[in-house]
């Protein structure tokens, strides 16, 4: 039941916009439905410069939009597309199908124009980017934002800390492995995740340049051989403080490697086909073991959101703990 109107109950204060055409189209006035002021609200210009700025309050899932033009006018918009932003400085654009998505706006200034999002967002903030608008007319809108509040386990790693999770056994044996997460970073460059076996196993997701690695080998003691290693890299400037989705899936020897709806498949190397790693796993950095603090490489500077290990949720186990 995630389609609530989430709009609507908020202050006028929550709405700002590029720029308005009087103090009787400001963005206060752009709520679905309402007459208030001039009816909705219109830029001093009609550009493509132009945006209608939505302050949810906080971070939430939104599941649809909708627009109307200003009330008895001829302004309203034909198209549009949406950005959203978790801190109000850094955006992104809505997309489908790995392009910007289009909305179909209005013909008229009262009918509403409902759109259901095929990709739900999480985000604070919401812009609407008028791109065409009535020609015999302005910039007119008022809006609607459908969706629900968003709860998740954030954990914040600052590039000197890491969070270990640590086995009941002295040696784990797995033959398939699901690791799942969302992280966000404005740093290049550090691990997320790593686990190490003493026969040579090992596993370990790093970021390295903006691009996200995986390492992976299972039971080949001849280390030493470059073509011993298994590495995949996936995605392009993942530094740029968005969330981003990861999933890695292991069965046997064959692997599946998800970043952001993009999929590598590759078989790893190895003389197993069971992954061997030592008692614990490390998230956010690969601590050297008997000097606390010290780190073997460097540490993730950012926040990873739902993590899961084969099913156990590691942030909500550390936060019980």
């Amino acid at each position: 039941n995630c389609d609530d109107a989430l709009v609507s109950p908020l202050p006028s204060t929550a709405l700002t916009s590029s720029s308005e055409l009087f103090s009787t189209h400001s963005p206060s006035f752009a709520k679905l439905n309402r007459r208030d002021g001039a009816g909705g609200w219109s830029p001093l210009e009609s550009n493509e410069q132009q945006w209608l700025q939505v302050d949810l309050g906080d971070r939430v899932e939104i599941v649809a939009v909708a627009t109307q033009g200003r009330y008895g006018s001829s302004d309203w918009v034909t198209s549009y597309t949406l950005m959203f932003s978790d801190t109000g400085r850094n955006w992104k654009q809505y997309r489908q199908d790995d392009t910007i998505w289009v909305f179909t706006g209005n013909s008229n200034a009262d009918s509403v124009v409902h759109h259901k999002l095929l990709h739900s967002m999480k985000a604070r903030f919401l812009r609407f980017v008028p791109l065409k608008w009535n020609v015999g007319g302005r910039i007119g809108l008022r809006v609607e934002v459908f969706g629900c509040s968003y709860k998740s386990d954030i954990a914040d790693f600052d590039g000197r800390s890491s969070l270990l999770y640590r086995f009941n056994q002295k040696l784990m044996s797995t033959f398939k492995d699901v690791v799942s997460l969302k992280f966000k970073s404005m740093q290049g460059d550090g691990v997320l995740f790593h686990g190490e076996g003493q026969r040579g196993d090992y596993i370990t997701l790093e970021l390295q340049k903006g691009k996200l690695s995986l390492h992976i080998n299972l039971g080949d003691s001849n280390l030493h051989f470059s073509n011993s290693h298994t590495s995949v890299t996936l995605g392009s400037l993942l530094d740029d403080q968005h969330w981003h989705s990861v999933l890695i899936e292991r069965f046997n020897k064959q692997v599946n490697f998800t970043v952001d709806k993009h999929t590598q498949h590759f078989r790893t190397r190895g003389d197993s086909d069971h992954l061997d790693i030592d008692y614990e796993l490390s998230f956010g950095g690969i601590p050297v073991p008997g000097k606390p603090g010290t780190f073997q490489r460097k540490n993730f500077h950012g926040c990873i959101e739902n993590l899961y290990y084969n099913g156990v949720n590691i942030i909500d186990l550390a936060k019980r703990r």
